[in-house]
This record gives structure tokens, C-alpha cells and sequence, in this order.
């Protein structure tokens, strides 16, 4: 097969990985990639919003298979174009995609087929939201309704703090068109899982568990991030929260959205509150988490070009055999840009990632990189390296990880040092 993988993240680095080891991979573009995917994949400089570019490069390379990275793309319709244009994509329709371009849409789903989640308020005028705050208890979430790359959720201890969020979205200075309706629902206490499945708009093939680390600093403390680290399996995952999550959250979710006319193809990453042995859903996003999807990358076993080949051709049900996991644990260490989730430098010059890939059962998946004049690695994100380890347990995994976070020579970087620390 010659694929096309679209997207430039730590997420994209890890599936371009993984896809070049399938023995059905002929050959691997990656648009527009990054300065580690190069190793893996073709890098075109197609960015992921080019839409009638990507679907012409892919009949020009006459690309047998399309894997869309990010969400941003799918809402936007490149799952469309490309079916439109007889060519399979592993992602979702734009309408199947308000799953998560609308937060609101997925809240109504859930209220619908009675799928279990947060109490909630959908709101675009500040005196209703102020309202619902007011009689709601405390702590309370708000949320943009709309995309905000996984740092729309404020969670408010105060109702003065909860209607300062509500109107900072609504007035879009924080989050511009994303917050011009809110989201504003019940806290839901307990321990965060992201599980993952596969679905071809009928059939689901369950994925595995991870427990990403949302907050900047240690201990979950500081500013929400894209994710600064991640492990996989999740440390309390067991056989019955995991039928849970599968028979009330997911199986629920695709039946519903082949019911509503948009049956969902690609990635159903289910971010979940788990209390008492008792899964709930927080939402839904429409493809691979980062940094969980490093984690599992390094878990998992099979071909996943045939998987996901199958998988955009509504024949799931035909490889549900092909796929396995390691009994090892995997861990995801971010190195971020320091000043990250706000103002942070760019274009500095990162040494020793080749030491630190030398590692035992260490990769290191690039995110924000890319190369400057002198074929120096430069950062050119805020998440920039996800150094990621497996082991026989989580001790050994985060000791193999930090082994090689601590070789990476990059003073303009940093990243927590308690990846993991709830397993453990």
C-alpha cells in the first residue's frame, strides 16, 4: 500500500512509526510531518488545512490509504473530500466529527441515548450562564463548545470564577470562535482514563486504556496542557470497567450516530471519569489522543496499515483477530518548551536525541521539531519531544524514559518528572 498520513504532531510521529513496520507499507508521506517522522516517512509540505492539495497529491501518488492525525482536519471535511474523491480515509465525515468540533453536539447525543455523562447547560448569553452557576453546586466545569487544541475546560472552584470563564469565552477574547457558545456542567470527582476504540461505522474494535497528565506541573498542579506525559494501561483498568466503558459509553455512542445519519469511521478516543468502579463519560474526541498514542504505539501488535485499511472499508469485524497488546507498561514523557501552555522561544537548537533513542526500549517521538540550515533539531512548538519507554511495570518503563530525558541536551526545555506517578 502507499499511504498518506497527514498531520505534524508527536501523535502523527508515532503512527508513521508504527505504520512503516506493517510488511503492507510500500511506501509513507506524511503531510507535512516533522524533522523526526523524516526517519519513518516522506515529508510534503502540504499543511493539514490544504484540503484540495492533500486530496491531489493523494491521487497523484495514487495513495491507496489516507490516516488523518488531528481533529482539526475532519471537522474541517477531509474525510469527506477524499471519499468523494473514491479514496479510502481512516478518519470521520466533518458531520460525524462535531463528536468533538461540538461539545455541545456530543452532550446532546449522550443526553438522547442515554449514555452516562456530566449534568450540563448549553449557553450563548452570559445572563443564562450566570444563572445555571448560580444554581448549580461547586466545583463546576465550563467549557468551549467548539475546538481549543484540549485547553477549553476551566475548571472553576467559585461562581465568580466560573462566570469570569463563561464570559471570557463568550466574548471569544480567550478562545475566540470556539467559546461563542459554552458548555457548563457538573464536576465529576474520581480518577481520568482516555480509552480507545476503532470504528468503520458499525462495528467497534476495542483499543486499550491510557492515563494521560492534563496539568503543567507536578502532582497535577498548574495550567491544562495539550498533555505532558501519558501511560498505558491505565493502572486500575480491569475487565469490568472495561465492559463497562464498551457496553454504556461507546458501543452506545456509534449505534447513536449511525442512527442520526452520521455513522462514524476512524478513531473514538473516550476521555472517562471512573468513581467507585463506576465509568462516566466526559467527552469524546474523534481520533488518537498525544501524548496516549505514543504509549500505545509502543503496546501494540499487528499490522496496523490492514487494521486501518480495514477499518475505512467497513470491514473491522474481518481483523478484530489481528490486533494485540504487549503485557508491558508504556510511558510518554513531553519535553515542552519552558514557558509552555503560555509564552514560550522558539527555533532553539536540541542535542542528543540520538543518544537518548540509544537507550533500551526507548523512542523518542518528535512533536514541534523541525531542522534549521545546518541540519540542527529546532523547536518549533510548544510540546516538542514525547520520550517514551516500555517496561515490564511502570517503574521500570519511567526509569528507561528518564534515562533518556536526562541525555537530551535542551536547556530551553522541561518537562514534569511524575509521568506515571498514580500508577506508581
Amino acid at each position: 500500500m502507499k499511504i498518506l498520513l497527514v498531520g505534524s504532531g508527536g501523535r502523527e510521529h508515532a503512527l508513521a512509526w508504527k505504520l512503516a513496520q506493517s510488511d503492507s507499507c510500500e511506501a509513507l508521506y506524511c503531510a507535512p510531518g516533522n524533522a523526526g517522522i523524516e526517519d519513518s516517512a516522506i515529508c510534503v509540505p502540504i499543511k493539514v488545512d490544504q484540503i484540495e492539495e492533500l486530496v491531489n497529491f493523494a491521487k497523484e501518488k495514487s495513495i491507496d490509504l489516507v490516516v488523518v492525525g488531528p481533529e482539526n482536519p475532519l471537522v474541517d471535511g477531509l474525510g469527506d473530500a477524499m471519499n468523494a474523491a473514491n479514496i479510502n480515509v481512516f478518519g470521520s465525515s466533518a458531520k460525524a466529527a462535531q463528536l468533538e468540533g461540538s461539545k455541545g453536539f456530543m452532550k446532546d447525543l449522550c443526553a438522547k441515548y442515554n449514555i452516562p455523562t456530566a449534568k450540563y447547560g448549553r449557553f450563548t448569553e452570559l445572563d443564562k450562564a450566570q444563572k445555571f452557576i448560580e444554581s448549580a453546586g461547586l466545583p463546576i466545569v465550563v467549557k468551549t463548545d467548539g475546538l481549543a487544541a484540549g485547553k477549553g475546560v476551566i475548571i472553576c472552584e467559585t461562581e465568580g470564577q466560573a462566570i469570569e470563564a463563561a464570559r471570557d469565552m463568550l466574548s471569544g477574547d480567550s478562545f475566540g470562535a470556539a467559546g461563542h457558545e459554552v458548555i457548563i456542567e457538573e464536576f465529576l470527582e474520581g480518577e481520568e482514563v482516555s480509552f480507545f476504540a476503532l470504528a468503520d461505522g458499525k462495528t467497534i474494535l476495542p483499543l486499550t486504556s491510557a492515563q494521560d497528565h492534563k496539568r503543567v506541573g507536578e502532582g497535577d498542579t498548574g495550567l491544562n496542557t495539550g498533555g505532558m506525559g501519558a501511560y498505558s494501561p491505565a493502572h486500575f483498568m480491569n475487565d469490568d470497567i472495561e465492559r463497562q466503558i464498551i457496553e454504556n459509553l461507546i458501543e452506545p455512542t456509534i449505534a447513536g450516530m449511525a442512527a442520526e445519519g452520521c455513522p462514524f469511521t476512524g478513531v473514538l478516543f473516550a476521555g472517562i471519569m471512573v468513581k467507585d468502579g463506576v465509568a462516566t463519560l466526559l467527552e469524546h474526541n474523534v481520533r488518537f489522543g498525544d501524548p496516549e498514542c505514543q504509549a500505545i504505539m509502543m503496546r501494540l501488535q499487528g499490522d496496523l496499515a490492514q487494521i486501518l485499511l480495514a477499518g475505512s472499508q467497513g470491514r473491522l469485524d474481518e481483523v478484530k483477530d489481528q490486533i494485540s497488546w504487549s503485557d508491558d507498561v508504556a510511558i510518554c514523557v513531553v519535553m515542552a518548551a519552558k514557558g509552555y501552555p503560555a509564552a514560550y522561544e522558539k527555533n532553539t537548537i536540541i542535542k542528543g536525541i540520538d543518544q537518548a533513542n540509544k537507550v533500551k526500549d526507548v523512542h523518542v517521538f518528535h512533536a514541534g521539531t523541525a531542522k534549521d540550515g545546518d541540519g540542527n533539531i529546532i523547536s518549533v512548538g510548544g510540546r516538542v519531544l514525547g520520550v517514551t519507554a516500555i517496561g515490564s511495570n511502570i517503574a521500570k518503563a519511567q526509569e528507561q524514559a528518564y534515562r533518556a530525558v536526562d541525555l537530551i541536551n535542551w536547556d530551553q526545555g522541561f518537562c514534569r518528572r511524575d509521568i506515571g506517578w498514580r500508577a506508581l
